[in-house]
């Protein structure tokens, strides 16, 4: 009975707190901490070094003072301090990356206690990883494993999904491509431990494809027509006035993971304590929504920007095979990435005056039962939202820890899942377009023949 006590102790703790996402992560929960609506009301910070936790809180509630938030001492190398942490609270999230460094001991400690975790990790091999080691164990303790709960990859899945509801049967899309814009009045810096999560992803790419080559095959979602042709390399989307190329994101392999799961579940995964208008709103969600192939690119309004993105990746690829050509892209990140990483991360102001747009723009079917024909429909929407990294991530983590923390009955009882699958049913697009991330449907034209 103590131990239902301590664990209720703090409705969220915050892990890896005083990292460069860790920090904006506090602000972001401090606003929620202060809303009456709030169901969080109790949050402590967690990390190796206690006084580097007392700096953030201060730097979090400036120019307020620190209010009286418990700092707790753990170590990912420490697995007792984090099934001290797991036993102190339902909820941990995690802003400890990159994620395959570092991240797997506290998804342990989650899956082996039942405590709930949400992360913004974007890394594919990570994710797919512990689904495969963790899955069984978390759905036996009740633990919610989801991870992606950031720019990566929600805002991909939402988005998706947003575009696919709009197709009322009897059309449906065929594909549904996403052109990622970043736009900044100043300049768009990005935090050196995503750039550091890329480099490692790269160098570490076989054992995602051996990971894949041991594990059951995914059950693929029945989709009307071809698969897309491949195109060009480089393409310039006329409708949205981007030049583009694609995107190796995490965001195509949750969408597939998501797809394939409702495959499975067209109805959705059923929560741990729904009640029957709960689980009608659940089936009449799933019910329109409909899969894509689906496809992400980077977007530039110039063609010089596009080789820009184009020479990192390709600087990436080359030098990350060797444990030499890794230890010069992480020492120089401002000169591997022309600018666009560094060290010391965005000023202030280079966050303030950051924002993306996210378009998709999806191609498909007026009728979906007559075969053996071209696309003949087409319906772009959009996404738009502040800075990704340190503005967009921060509100979308704690939209979803509010979602657990309220209407845990209506998630799944437990099991690693990916993000689109666990909260795509539930009000979280609202909740985001309350907090200024937006999603708008722009066109819904017919197609001429070609």
């Amino acid at each position: 009975m103590q131990g239902a006590v301590t664990r209720h102790l703090y409705d969220m703790i915050i892990l890896g707190a005083s990292g460069f996402t860790g920090k904006y992560v506090v602000r972001e929960a401090l606003k929620v901490l202060n809303s009456p609506s709030s169901p969080i009301k109790t949050l402590a910070l967690a990390g190796r070094n206690p006084t580097k936790l007392a700096q953030t809180l201060q730097w979090a509630a400036n120019p307020n003072p620190p209010p009286p938030i418990p700092i707790l001492t753990a170590d990912t190398t420490d697995p007792m301090s984090l099934q001290q942490l797991c036993s102190k609270t339902n909820l941990i999230l995690n802003c400890v990356g990159p994620f395959r460094l570092f991240a797997e001991p506290v998804v342990a400690a989650c899956a082996h206690s039942g405590c709930n975790y949400l992360d913004i990790c974007g890394e594919p091999e990570f994710m797919e990883r512990m689904e495969a080691k963790y899955h069984e164990q978390a759905m036996e303790t009740g633990c919610l494993v989801v991870s992606g709960c950031g720019f990566d990859s929600i805002p991909a899945e939402l988005g998706l999904m947003f575009n696919s509801r709009q197709w009322v049967t009897p059309s449906a899309p065929n594909r549904v491509e996403a052109y990622v814009s970043l736009e900044s009045d100043s300049r768009i810096v990005g935090n050196f431990a995503t750039y550091e999560s890329a480099v490692l992803g790269v160098a570490n790419s076989q054992n995602l494809q051996e990971l894949r080559r041991s594990r059951p095959k995914r059950t693929r979602p029945l989709i009307p027509g071809p698969p897309p042709p491949k195109g060009p390399m480089i393409e310039f989307q006329e409708k949205i006035g981007l030049w583009a190329v694609k995107l190796p994101s995490a965001d195509s392999t949750i969408i597939r993971r998501t797809l394939s799961i409702l495959a499975e579940n067209p109805h959705g995964l059923p929560g741990m304590n729904e009640s029957p208008q709960q689980i009608e709103k659940r089936e009449a969600f799933w019910s329109t929504v409909k899969p894509a192939h689906f496809g992400e690119k980077i977007g530039s309004k110039s063609l010089l920007g596009i080789y820009k993105f184009i020479t990192i990746g390709k600087l990436i690829v080359l030098l990350s095979g060797t444990a030499f050509g890794r230890w010069f892209l992480l020492k120089y990140p401002s000169i591997f990435s022309i600018g666009y990483f560094r060290k010391n991360g965005p000023s202030e102001e280079e966050v303030k005056s950051a924002s993306f747009k996210m378009w998709f723009v999806g191609q498909g079917f007026s009728d979906s039962t007559r075969e053996n024909v071209k696309p003949d429909m087409e319906i772009i929407t959009r996404v738009t939202g502040p800075e990704i990294g340190y503005v967009a991530t921060p509100i979308i983590l704690l939209q979803c820890a509010i979602i657990v923390s309220s209407q845990r009955q209506n998630l799944p009882k437990g099991g690693v899942f990916t993000p689109g699958i666990v909260f795509g049913s539930t009000d979280l697009q609202k909740r985001l377009h309350n907090n200024g991330i937006s999603f708008h449907v722009i066109s819904k034209t017919t197609l001429l023949p070609v």
